[in-house]
């Protein structure tokens, strides 16, 4: 009896456990973690880093072509006529023995290159720097997707505090609305005041539903920027604030060309293409390899029979090419452009960094400007709320001066979150153009 007692209650503490456990609130989402969420599941970023095994396989091969090559066939041969096989002799009845119509054969060659003209050393560097360049293709990938995490985390805080603004300025219009009933009830406005007032309210609470679905499009763009279920319910820790930064436009722009991962990855393509020059100029030279050759062959199948039908040989083999109407020429000419073109590419990548730094810095200073504006016009907004209000008491003020004072503090309101949630994405974006790896 105890026992089935104990058991009892084991279990019941276990379930009501779990459902306090299940009732906990989820523990806010940092940005951070965000971020670390998105590289853990993201799918481009998983292609880029495996584009470095890729690029590793690559350079793996490419030393193979410094190392011998074995190579082995066996063939068959069947002739109109009979054939002497190796040794023959006439037998006691004047047949001729080794001669046959079929004939097999087996050879294998070990060939080791000794010069190539500097072709395998070009094709084996430029194989090297194909895995320098997957990686900063990787170091490319995870600063696109950190600012793009960072700059849906601002949007879903920058739609929360117009979520907030939105919830004030219905409670406002509500208040006022009661306040403009109860001036009607005792007959010191008229009707139209109520109206207007109720007009107003409807308006407000149309406009706020708007604010709430784009806060659920934020929310819902942000879990598939995460890779989890698109209505996976989640708030965010409120990181919104103004932090100068300290850096000028000139000294922000040197570490951006010292840092970004593609101006490394551009220099890393000249580099590739002036291998290419070196592999195709190398056409112009000798190949100088070593072989060695063993082959046997038989009139049967499993090449038995007289060891003299087998043979070996060793072979230093030195090949040129004497005249191929400019083949080798043209290619140098071709990999000559395609370094001209690579250095191109670097040089406009340069201009376009440096009017992204630009761009993203005066964003910037702009929204900093706007953000110290927004925030002397919030007192503003409040102290005429406050004034119209008691004058409205006191019906020095219209109902109008009110509902208009109240639309006026809510933008207020919006233009301050909006320029702060502006600044934080235009330092995010300036990071990014800096070549910053965030956190």
């Amino acid at each position: 009896m105890r026992l089935k007692w104990f058991v009892g209650f084991m279990l019941g503490t276990m379930v009501f456990t779990g459902v306090v456990l299940g009732q906990e609130p989820q523990k806010p989402l940092t940005l951070e973690e965000s971020i670390k969420i998105a590289m853990e599941r993201s799918l481009t970023l998983h292609s880029a880093t495996i584009g470095v095994l890729g690029s590793e396989f690559r350079r793996k091969e490419a030393v193979t072509n410094f190392l011998p090559w074995w190579t082995g066939q066996y063939g068959y041969t069947r002739y109109d006529s009979p054939v002497t096989v190796g040794s023959y002799q006439v037998s006691a009845s004047g047949v001729v023995i080794g001669t046959s119509r079929d004939v097999y054969n087996f050879s294998t060659t070990v060939s080791q290159p000794l010069f190539t003209g500097g072709f395998n050393l070009a094709n084996y560097r430029a194989a090297k720097l194909g895995v320098d360049l997957s990686k900063e293709n990787v170091e490319t990938v995870k600063r696109d997707l950190v600012l793009q995490v960072r700059v849906g985390y601002f949007n879903i805080l920058r739609a929360e505090k117009f979520w907030d603004v939105a919830k004030q300025a219905v409670k406002q219009f509500e208040a006022q609305l009661e306040v403009t009933k109860a001036f009607f009830d005792v007959g010191i406005v008229p009707k139209n005041d109520v109206l207007q007032a109720e007009v107003r309210l409807a308006n407000t609470k149309q406009a706020a539903k708007k604010v709430e679905n784009d806060l659920a499009t934020a929310k819902a763009s942000f879990n598939t920027l995460l890779r989890r279920e698109i209505d996976t319910p989640f708030e965010v820790v409120d990181i919104l604030e103004y932090k100068r930064f300290p850096m000028s436009f000139e000294a922000s722009l040197e570490e951006s060309l010292r840092l970004r991962p593609e101006v490394k990855a551009a220099q890393l393509n000249i580099d590739q293409a002036k291998e290419g020059v070196k592999a195709a100029r190398s056409g112009f030279f000798p190949t100088i390899s070593l072989l060695g050759n063993y082959g046997r062959f038989s009139e049967e199948l499993g090449l038995n029979g007289d060891y003299k039908n087998e043979r070996w040989t060793v072979q230093a083999l030195a090949t040129l090419t004497l005249w191929n109407w400019g083949n080798t020429a043209l290619k140098v000419g071709e990999n000559k452009v395609k370094v001209t073109q690579a250095e191109d590419l670097k040089t406009q990548l340069i201009d376009s960094i440096t009017l992204e730094v630009k761009n993203d810095y005066l964003n910037m200073a702009l929204a900093e400007k706007n953000l110290s504006v927004a925030e002397k016009s919030i007192e503003q907004a409040e102290e005429n709320l406050r004034m119209n209000e008691e004058r409205y008491k006191y019906q020095v003020a219209t109902q109008t001066d009110v509902l208009d004072a109240v639309v006026l503090l809510s933008q207020a309101r919006v233009n301050y979150y909006g320029a702060l949630s502006d600044f934080n994405i235009a330092k995010a974006q300036l990071e990014r153009a800096m070549g910053r790896m965030y956190p």
